[in-house]
């Protein structure tokens, strides 16, 4: 069940709860059962979600979800402050440092990552035109929720807060939320595609482009300015904070900060790069900790093939291409040589920031390394002149071009010399030299 929760202190908040009433059907009951200040009163009731009413400002609620019926997530309909113009807004509840407005210091209330990604693309979609769509960091209160929970607002000053359509949009986002899950699903070993961020702007575009391109999610978000000022005795647990009630296993971190990095890692968690996320996107995690561990780190240039989304398991076979027969086809159509594996392989491993493969892979099939060695061949076939191919080797031969050949005759570079290592006769000293006179047969050969 989705509880909403809307504070009268707020004409934002008010009037987002009117356009809620307003484009769905509720019934109301009366609670008398508690204060019509603090969530009693007149409550509303929708398929999927409840609404109730509180007097006092979000960010002071203490544990508000005790209120409604065990919801399963809880969003606070609310205004948004800033100079950012007119603006869509969510982001996770809690302090980083100081509780300036609301909760507890350094403390930090469950996120809902799965669910903030489904009110983003939900937001996107009813926006007014002259609204832009953001997430935020984590920046206050309530610390003490209840459920896992969010802010979805309106902003950024009186006029946007009065704006129907603007409120109107942040209330079809809201209810859209009804049966998505605040969390997405676990691995085997309850790993979920969460990230805790780490550093950045407020408006934590980093961020924000994860979680609109990619498939994981973002839960608590400290960014440069709530880093600061968590005092050195309190940032351990701000940091486990962050991972646990993001239920997340990942981190990843926005700027230079090598310290925050280790603290991450002497917390339990990993630090990964957006480069991480990328690659794994849709790859089972258990499947890329197996391969991470077999063939190396995505750090260290491990690239997983699309084969590795519909992998099923974690069973795989180590293999290797012959390096020199990689680095040759590389040499001729680098970019190819990636493409190919990227198609047939589950993952391989490459030097010089991602872009030389050097020949260790990861197959789903052992057939398949014979298709990849066929392909291999195919961009040999660009350069070489015949090629053969055995059981334990593959011969490349080609007549080509030999510079000290083109001496004999008298010739030194220049054009007649350009034109010679480009296939063509030239004429000097009134004697033609056909091209075939200046090459050389070359064989590679490389085993199996």
């Amino acid at each position: 069940m989705l509880g909403i929760v809307v504070s009268r202190a707020d004409s934002a908040s008010v009037n987002i709860g009117a356009q809620l009433r307003a484009v769905a059907e509720w019934s109301e009951a009366t609670d008398d059962s508690r204060p019509d200040a603090d969530g009693g009163g007149t409550v509303y009731r929708t398929e999927g979600a409840t609404l109730r009413e509180f007097e006092d400002w979000h960010l002071n609620l203490d544990r508000p979800a005790e209120v409604f019926d065990d919801p399963d997530l809880l969003v606070f309909a609310s205004r948004h402050s800033g100079e950012t113009g007119p603006l869509l807004t969510a982001h996770h509840t809690g302090n980083f440092g100081p509780a300036e407005h609301g909760g507890r210091d350094n403390d930090l209330a469950r996120a809902c990552p799965n669910a903030h990604d489904a009110v983003l693309d939900a937001l996107r979609d009813h926006a007014p035109e002259e609204y832009d769509v953001g997430m935020e960091g984590t920046h206050h209160g309530p610390s003490t929720v209840g459920a896992p929970s969010m802010f979805v607002e309106v902003g950024s000053a009186e006029p946007q807060w009065a704006d129907e359509a603007a409120c109107r949009a942040a209330a079809r986002a809201i209810l859209d939320l009804r049966d998505v899950p605040a969390d997405r699903p676990a691995s085997s070993d309850n790993r979920r595609r969460h990230l805790a961020g780490f550093g950045g702007g407020h408006y934590t575009p980093r961020f924000e482009r994860v979680v609109r391109e990619t498939g994981w999610s973002v839960g608590h978000v400290g960014v440069d300015w709530g880093l600061d000022a968590v005092p050195a005795s309190a940032e351990q647990s701000v940091i486990e904070q962050a991972f646990e009630q993001s239920r997340a296993a990942y981190g990843l971190v926005d700027g230079d900060r090598p310290e925050l990095l280790d603290a991450i890692e002497d917390a339990g968690y990993r630090a990964v790069s957006e480069t991480w996320v990328r690659e794994t996107d849709g790859v089972d995690l258990d499947l890329v900790e197996a391969l991470e561990t077999e063939l190396g780190t995505i750090a260290d240039g491990l690239r997983l093939g699309t084969s590795a989304n519909t992998h099923e398991g974690t069973d795989f076979l180590p293999s290797s291409l012959p390096e020199g027969l990689v680095e040759e086809a590389a040499g001729i159509d680098r970019e190819r040589v990636t493409e190919l594996l990227t198609e047939r392989v589950l993952a391989f491993q490459t030097e010089e920031g991602g872009t030389r493969p050097t020949g260790a892979v990861a197959l789903a099939a052992q057939r398949h390394r014979e298709t990849v060695l066929d392909d291999l061949v195919a961009v040999l076939e660009a350069r070489y002149d015949e090629i053969q191919r055995s059981e334990d080797r593959i011969v490349a031969r080609t007549e080509q071009f030999d510079p000290e050949k083109a001496k004999t005759f008298g010739l030194s570079e220049g054009p007649a010399f350009g034109r010679l290592a480009s296939g063509e006769a030239v004429e000097v000293d009134g004697r033609t030299i056909p091209p075939e006179q200046v090459q050389t047969e070359r064989e590679v050969t490389f085993e199996l």
